[in-house]
């Protein structure tokens, strides 16, 4: 063989992948097309060769037979990404890397990793001398093949050695600008891809209850609907749900009906909604619309019952004699608010999760990073970067200008659905428990102060007073058979 073949043979990869599945294959397949050499392996290795000799043929890859293979096949500082299940495999995988590498070298995690798990192993690997990156990546098949919105967190240090190639690979809006930037340490970036997940679980929910109303309520067939979804998709709520579920709804069966309607109605979930609403109760944020979508999950979920219910339960007759089109532009403005309550939710839960694990996270950046690639990815996410360019200590979207705004103007048929869908016994939970929240926050007073004096009768628990300093506290001996003893105070 000549020089130039020696050349090519002994070229090294810029980063290797581990995980030959749906997102993996099309991640790499991505990062070639970009310009970089990436080393293959998988755990069942037949799959490397029927790749290379398949999708990857001809292209710039290297196939690895074993971890030790592929970890020599690649230029220093190493980075070795896996897009592996979740959990176990990828701790006995960093177990195999760490033998083959050396101090300053990258693993990277491109699952979807409980963020606890990240900041765990962002510690170990650490302790061994080399770097980890535990990276959200959104968009499903498609978004890996042409391009994901990422979010890595971990190693700050790997950072610069990363960049390139996620940026790189990365969805690209107005600009050429990357939806992928460093989020921050430890479980930073897998923290922000769970909220981005719950948040997606809220943006389906409203846009299923809004659906649910235009058909019950309004009696709205599956092509008027696609209609309805069509125009909205031109305006404010222009985003990738609206999209897709305007072309669900024209999709017609083999006998001409609408597909939709033939789709059992139990929803499946693979956790993350469930991990963000178990993260806000751990730190104590109200993020009640994404809660409740999570809860509407495992109600459809229950449909046996369900089905013996609406033969024993009764509930009120559905009778609208309003104004469709009205309806119609009320269900639009109810989307949209309950569409800010999410993020608003969602942000607030990033605010307290940066206080409790000491991340320095770039809440404008992470708005960018969701505007392309990803399942969320809508043109009103520019409007939460400029909030915050504006404000970077902002406390709350709702208080940002432009959002209250958008909310104050949207209430009113806001509320008209939530009542409407009420009195007539459609269940709204997200669109409702919205509303509920933005009452709740914008209310000086609630009734909490009935609440404390409970829970001192019961149980001794004092309270504050509102003539008295905040930090002192008091106990009320109410049935005059008690003692002068109070219980520790503690903060919820």
């Amino acid at each position: 063989m000549g020089d130039l073949g020696d050349f090519i043979m002994k070229q090294k990869a810029d980063i290797g992948l581990i995980g030959l599945a749906v997102m993996g294959e099309n991640l790499v397949l991505n990062m070639e097309s970009k310009g970089f050499t990436v080393g293959v392996f998988n755990r069942s290795v037949e799959k490397v060769d029927k790749f290379i000799a398949g999708r990857g043929a001809g292209k710039n890859f290297i196939g690895a037979h074993s971890i030790k293979e592929l970890c020599d096949s690649l230029e220093k500082p190493r980075k070795v990404m896996m897009l592996v299940k979740a959990g176990q495999a990828v701790d006995d995988f960093i177990e195999q890397l760490i033998p083959h590498l050396e101090p300053g070298d990258i693993i990277i995690d491109g699952g979807n990793t409980h963020f606890p798990d990240t900041i765990r192993r962002t510690k170990y690997v650490e302790s061994k001398g080399l770097l980890f990156v535990g990276t959200g990546v959104s968009g499903g098949e498609e978004g890996a093949l042409l391009g994901p919105s990422m979010m890595p967190g971990g190693s700050p240090a790997a950072w610069p050695a990363v960049k390139e190639i996620f940026q790189a690979v990365a969805a690209k809006v107005e600009n050429n600008v990357p939806c992928c930037d460093w989020v921050g340490e430890g479980g930073a970036g897998h923290f922000v891809k769970m909220v981005h997940n719950g948040i997606e679980y809220g943006d389906m929910q409203i846009i299923n209850e809004a659906y649910q109303v235009m058909k019950d309520l309004l009696g709205l067939s599956a092509d008027e609907m696609h209609e309805v979804f069509k125009e909205w998709n031109k305006g404010d709520l222009d985003s990738y749900l609206i999209e897709i579920t305007r072309d669900i709804l024209a999709v017609k069966d083999e006998d001409g009906s609408p597909l939709v309607e033939k789709i059992l109605d139990t929803a499946g979930q693979k956790g993350t909604g469930k991990w963000t609403g178990v993260s806000a109760l751990d730190l104590g944020v109200p993020l009640t619309l994404i809660g409740e979508s999570v809860f509407s999950r495992c109600l459809s979920a229950q449909k046996d019952i369900r089905v013996k219910a609406s033969k024993a339960i009764s509930g009120p007759v559905v009778n609208f004699t309003g104004d469709k089109a009205q309806m119609i532009s009320d269900l639009k403005d109810a989307l949209f608010g309950a569409k800010i309550i999410s993020y608003a939710q969602g942000y607030n839960l990033m605010m307290e999760a940066a206080k409790e694990y000491n991340w320095n996270l770039n809440l404008g950046g992470i708005a960018l990073m969701w505007r392309g690639g990803c399942i969320i990815r809508s043109t009103f996410l520019g409007d939460i970067k400029k909030a915050f360019d504006v404000n970077p200590a902002l406390e709350n979207l709702l208080l940002d200008p432009h959002f209250k705004d958008i909310v104050e103007k949207a209430q009113a048929g806001w509320r008209r659905v939530c009542a409407a869908a009420l009195t007539n016994g459609i269940p709204v939970p997200a669109l409702t428990s919205a509303l509920c929240y933005f009452d709740g926050f914008r209310s000086e007073r609630l009734p909490a102060n009935l609440l404390q004096a409970q829970r001192d009768y019961f149980g001794a628990h004092t309270y504050e007073r509102v003539d008295k300093p905040r930090g002192e506290f008091f106990h009320t001996n109410w049935t005059g058979r008690g003692g002068d003893t109070a219980s520790t105070t503690y903060v919820v």
